[in-house]
C-alpha cells in the first residue's frame, strides 16, 4: 500500500510501508554507527517524488537525502511509520515527579503531532543559500546561519562525541555561516563568550524559521496526577514491532 504525503517543506510523494527486509537496516551496525539508518529507510520507502518543494533535485530521480532538511526527513519516517504499523504509538516513561516515579503509559496517534511548515520567508532564504541572518540582542553582533540538512546529522553525531561537556557551544557554532568580525576559525570560541541571554536568543531564531514535527508532549502521570512535558521516544526499536520501547530521550540530530 502506497500513501501520498507533503512534507513541512512542500516536497510531496508517495512511500510505502516498511517490508521485512528493511530489517537488515535496522540491524546495520555499520550503517548504526555511520548515521545512514535514516537515510537507508527513506531511500527504501519511498517510491516516487510528486513535487520536489525547495529542492533543485529531478524529481525522476532518487531523493538525496542528505540535502533535504532535518523536518521534511523526520516528518517522512514517521509517515513511514505510521504506515506501516498503524497512526497508533504506545510507549512507557517514568514519572518526573521524584516522590512519585510511577510508570506511565502512553498513546497517541503520530499523525497528530503538530507540523510546522517552511515559511515563505525561510523558503525564500533555503532556496538562495540557505542563509539565514540576526542580531544578537546583548552582544549586538550579526550572526549568519542556516539550516540544518541530512548530512549535518552524521556530523553533529562526531561533534556531540567529541565536545560532551560542551554540547551547546558547539551545536550553536556548528549552525553559525558567518560572524560580523569574527574568522570562521574562531566561532566556536566566540559562541562560547556569549551571554545565556544571545544564547537562547540564537537558540529560538534556529526554532522560528526551521519547519518539522513538535516531539514534546504533555502526559499525565495516573498516580500523582502531575502533568509534564515528554519527547516522544524514537530510537531503532520505533520500527521493530513487539520490542520493548526504550524510555530514554530521543537524540534530536539523528533521531535513530
Amino acid at each position: 500500500m502506497l500513501d501520498t504525503i507533503t512534507c513541512p517543506s512542500g516536497l510531496t510523494g508517495r512511500i510505502r510501508g516498511m517490508k521485512v527486509s528493511e530489517e537488515r537496516v535496522l540491524a546495520d551496525k555499520r550503517l548504526a554507527r555511520d548515521g545512514g539508518q535514516v537515510d537507508a529507510l527513506l531511500s527504501a520507502c519511498w517510491t516516487e517524488t510528486l513535487d520536489p518543494g525547495p529542492y533543485t533535485f529531478d524529481p525522476s530521480q532518487p531523493v538525496p537525502w542528505g540535502k533535504v532538511l532535518q523536518g521534511d526527513r523526520f516528518y517522512a519516517l514517521l509517515q513511514i511509520r505510521a504506515l506501516t504499523y498503524g497512526p497508533k504509538y504506545a510507549f512507557a516513561v517514568p514519572c518526573q515527579n521524584r516522590a512519585c516515579g510511577a510508570r506511565i503509559d502512553w498513546e497517541l496517534d503520530l499523525r497528530e503531532l503538530p507540523v510546522k511548515t517552511l515559511s515563505d520567508e525561510s523558503h525564500a532564504a533555503f532556496v538562495n543559500g540557505n542563509r539565514f541572518e540576526t542580531v544578537l540582542p546583548a552582544a549586538g553582533t550579526r550572526v549568519g546561519f542556516r539550516l540544518l540538512v541530512g548530512d549535518d546529522e552524521r556530523r553533529i553525531q562526531a561533534l556531540r562525541r567529541g565536545a560532551a561537556d560542551r554540547p551547546l557551544s558547539a551545536l550553536l557554532a556548528f549552525r553559525l555561516t558567518d560572524v560580523a568580525g569574527i574568522e570562521p576559525r574562531d566561532h566556536r570560541r566566540f559562541v562560547e563568550h556569549l551571554s545565556m541571554r544571545d544564547a537562547d536568543f540564537l537558540s529560538r531564531e534556529f526554532d522560528r524559521v526551521d519547519c518539522g514535527v513538535e516531539t514534546n508532549i504533555e502526559i499525565e502521570c495516573p498516580e500523582c496526577g502531575s502533568r509534564q512535558e515528554v519527547e516522544l521516544p524514537f530510537d531503532a526499536s520505533f520500527f521493530v514491532p513487539g520490542r520493548k520501547r526504550s524510555n530514554r530521550p530521543p537524540d534530536s540530530s539523528s533521531r535513530l
